[in-house]
C-alpha cells in the first residue's frame, strides 16, 4: 500500500511486480505483523545492486536521444551524424595566440567542450579528435567538410572567409584593440545589431562543397562567450522556427538575470 500510495499506481499492480522480484530472489520479506485483522510484509532487496544478462546476444543498439522528445535540434545537426550516429564534421576554435588580420587570440575554445557534452546526447564519438584551431585546419586546407566554427570572424579564420556568405554577419571592422566593431548585420531586414550582449546561429551549405553544412556560432563581445549556450542551453528558442532549410540565422540577446556573470535567458530578436 504505501509503494502504491508512493507512486499513484493501483494496489494490484504493486503486488504483481512484488511476487515477481520475490520469485527471482530479488526481494525477500524481513518482517510480517498483524495489523487491522490483515497480515502486514515488510520486503528489503537481497542485494545493493543488480545486473541483467539477457538471452539474446549482445548487439549494437540504435541509440535513443534524451532529446527524442523533440526531433528538431537532431535535424538541425543531421548533415553532421553518419548512419551509425557517429559524429561526422570537425569543431572550430581560434587559436589561443594573436593571429589573423586582427592579429586577436581567442578564449572561447572551453565553448568546445560544452558544446560536445551537448551534441554526445544524440552522437557517437569520432574515431579522429574532432575540435580542431583554425590555424590548423587553413594550413591542412580542410575548409571542405562539415564545421561548426565557434567565435566570429575576428577571432576564427574560417569564421572569416564564411563571412560574407551569412544572411546575419558580422560587419568587418577592424578597431585599435584589434577586435571586430561593427555588431551584426542583417541582409534579411537591414538591421544592424550593436550590443555587447548579441550573438548568431547560423547554418549554411559550405561554399565549398554543397553536399556539406557550415554551423557559426559567435557573439559580438569577448564579454559575452557563454551567449553560445543559445544552440546549447536555449536550443529549444533558438530552433523553434528552423525547418529544416538552408540559410538559417538567428540573432539572439542574451540576459544575466541573477548577476552570476553567465546568460541564463535569451531573446531572438530576427
Amino acid at each position: 500500500m504505501e509503494i502504491a500510495r508512493e507512486l499513484g499506481i493501483h494496489e494490484q499492480k504493486v503486488y504483481y511486480h512484488v511476487r515477481k522480484l520475490l520469485k527471482a530472489g530479488a526481494v525477500t520479506v524481513t518482517k510480517e505483523e498483524e495489523k487491522k485483522g490483515a497480515t502486514a510484509k515488510y520486503y528489503q532487496a537481497t542485494s545493493p545492486a543488480f545486473g541483467i544478462e539477457l538471452s539474446q546476444e549482445y548487439r549494437t543498439l540504435k541509440k535513443v536521444s534524451l532529446l527524442s522528445m523533440e526531433e528538431k535540434v537532431q535535424r538541425f545537426f543531421r548533415e553532421f551524424t553518419r548512419k551509425d550516429g557517429t559524429f561526422e564534421g570537425k569543431i572550430i576554435v581560434g587559436s589561443p595566440t594573436p593571429h589573423g588580420p586582427f592579429k586577436t587570440s581567442a578564449r572561447d575554445g572551453h565553448y568546445a567542450s560544452h558544446l560536445t557534452f551537448f551534441l554526445g546526447q544524440f552522437v557517437k564519438m569520432p574515431e579522429d579528435f574532432a575540435i580542431k584551431l583554425d590555424v590548423d585546419v587553413k594550413a591542412e586546407k580542410e575548409e571542405r567538410n562539415n564545421l561548426i566554427l565557434v567565435g566570429g570572424p575576428g577571432t576564427n579564420l574560417l569564421a572569416q572567409e564564411v563571412n560574407e556568405h551569412l544572411s546575419i554577419k558580422f560587419n568587418m571592422q577592424a578597431s585599435q584593440e584589434g577586435y571586430l566593431f561593427g555588431g551584426l548585420v542583417s541582409k534579411i531586414t537591414s538591421r544592424v545589431y550593436t550590443a555587447d550582449n548579441v550573438g548568431v546561429v547560423a547554418k549554411i551549405t559550405n561554399p565549398w562543397d554543397s553536399s556539406k553544412r557550415i554551423i557559426v556560432v559567435a557573439g559580438t563581445s569577448r564579454r559575452y562567450k557563454s551567449l553560445r549556450s543559445g544552440l546549447t542551453n536555449f536550443w529549444e528558442k533558438t530552433l523553434k522556427n528552423y525547418n529544416g532549410q538552408e540559410p538559417f540565422a538567428k540573432v539572439i540577446q542574451g540576459f544575466d538575470l541573477d548577476g552570476d556573470g553567465k546568460v541564463d535567458s535569451i531573446e531572438v530578436l530576427e
